[in-house]
């Protein structure tokens, strides 16, 4: 297994610190809001990582953060909680949110077979840790109290900037917002690790500290749950590209500072998903849900498929053309699927030096910095092959536990799906032959049911009302 590591950009040999076990650890979600393609781009990406590892014969134990507290709307420690903010906007509680999008977080995930997590532990759950690692920081002198708040001080550091070069005006991404500068810091990228009320009286989620009630910090929840699961030393961290500073910057800081050594060996950071006008974000209002591709017509299977078309670490841009591109691919490939374990049934003539030769290719392929595009390649092999379809049939299902389309279920005969204009319409005919019948224009009724069933639309009455179906 080779994997590009942002800390040291290069591609390296995987070794964990304990042989045939690796500690994973992926940043999870903000649950402020729906979580939008490109962000599940990302888990995408670290599923096909844990799943290659696991199909190679490591024994993976993966954690992730849910966080419903403390993450502000800039980076830079200043402007609104998410969730207070999300809170706000749909007159819920923060709890009500946190569960919500929570669940539809999750429920996403499935819909993309992203794996769940060995460990999903939301940030609330975990106070006493921030507070404990805090207290350790502050003794140690990587800490100071100023404001009423406690910070980290970077400025004890012999090294800030672990994953780049850049200066220091470049990587102050933080200022997202109006904001104003901190001046409780010391050094401008110091960091906060815990708020006390005095800085924010609206604070939904407050708790006792030694510094005063309040809460904690961003950047702390990743390393104290990571190490409350995993240990102090961790093998893989993951998340997307734009973690990198100042989240991962700050979660390394903190967490050698508190274990006195090197804390996670390999990074492993997603690229964008943009569009035509740049990067997908909820900031700028440019989202798309699964839900909505569902809504269009997409099955889930068809993103997953298109996100596995490009390697992880370039930037992936979405268009409507291209995902129907990849929706006509991924159905030709189900069909082939189907055509071939259909061939299979009853056999058992597996030619297992074909099914060795082939899986050597595909983990040479998934195994070198999880090269998606080249295992699907090895998989389209197979579909040409000249062997067995009972070989076929175990090489597609052994390939499909990484790449996770679903390629040998089965399938009922799916009705084609209905165009949104359609519905507007045919809802629109179904009100007015209502109305007709409630006239007793019972023609008019008649002549609506007739032109709409030349359309190739059947409409059914029940008690509950008119449904309709396409014919």
């Amino acid at each position: 297994m080779r994997i590009y590591n942002t800390l040291t950009k290069r591609v390296e040999e995987f070794k964990p610190n304990v042989e045939g076990k690796v500690a994973m650890y992926t940043c999870g979600p903000t649950v402020y809001h729906f979580a939008h393609i490109g962000n599940l781009r990302s888990y995408i990406c670290e599923d096909v990582l844990e799943k290659t590892l696991r199909y190679i014969g490591y024994d993976v134990k993966r954690v992730m953060n849910i966080t419903d507290v403390g993450h502000l709307s800039s980076d830079a420690d200043t402007g609104e909680d998410k969730m207070l903010k999300g809170a706000k906007r749909e007159h819920k509680t923060v709890m009500e949110i946190a569960k919500f999008y929570t669940d539809a977080f999750m429920s996403d995930c499935g819909k993309l077979n992203i794996k769940t997590p060995d460990v999903v532990e939301p940030a609330t759950n975990c106070i006493d840790e921030f507070i404990h690692m805090i207290e350790v920081l502050l003794e140690k002198g990587y800490a100071y109290q100023a404001g009423e708040n406690i910070y980290f001080d970077t400025s004890k550091l012999k090294e800030y900037y672990v994953f780049g070069n850049q200066s220091e005006e470049e990587l102050m991404v933080g200022v997202r917002d109006d904001v104003t500068e901190d001046t409780n810091k010391r050094n401008k990228n110091d960091f906060v690790l815990w708020f006390t009320k005095s800085k924010f009286e609206d604070q939904a989620l407050k708790w006792d500290s030694p510094w005063g009630v309040g809460y904690p910090g961003w950047h702390i929840e990743c390393s104290c749950i990571s190490m409350k699961h995993l240990g102090e030393y961790m093998d893989i961290h993951c998340g997307g590209v734009d973690n990198m500073f100042p989240h991962h910057t700050n979660e390394i800081a903190q967490s050698e500072s508190y274990t006195g050594h090197k804390w996670c060996n390999y990074w492993f950071h997603v690229h964008h998903l943009n569009d035509r006008e740049g990067k997908m974000s909820k900031s700028k209002g440019n989202i798309l849900t699964v839900s909505v591709l569902q809504k269009k017509g997409y099955d889930p299977l068809v993103y997953r498929l298109f996100c596995l078309n490009s390697h992880y670490r370039k930037p992936l841009e979405f268009s409507f053309d291209a995902l129907d591109n990849t929706n006509a691919a991924y159905q030709k490939l189900l069909k082939r699927c189907a055509d071939i374990k259909k061939a299979a049934e009853g056999k058992t003539d597996v030619d297992e030096a074909v099914v060795t030769e082939f899986n050597n290719r595909f983990i040479d392929a998934i195994g070198n910095d999880t090269n998606t595009s080249m295992a699907l390649t090895v998989l389209y092999d197979v579909l040409k092959a000249d062997t067995t379809e009972a070989t076929k049939v175990k090489l597609i299902g052994m390939f499909d536990y990484v790449l996770s389309l679903d390629l040998l279920k089965d399938r009922e005969e799916e009705k084609p799906a209905v165009d949104a204009d359609l519905a507007a319409y045919v809802e629109e005919q179904i009100a007015l032959r209502k109305a007709a019948k409630k006239e007793k224009n019972f023609a008019e009724a008649d002549r609506i049911r007739n032109e709409l069933l030349e359309k190739g639309i059947v409409l059914k009455d029940t008690r509950e009302g008119t449904t309709w179906e396409k014919a």
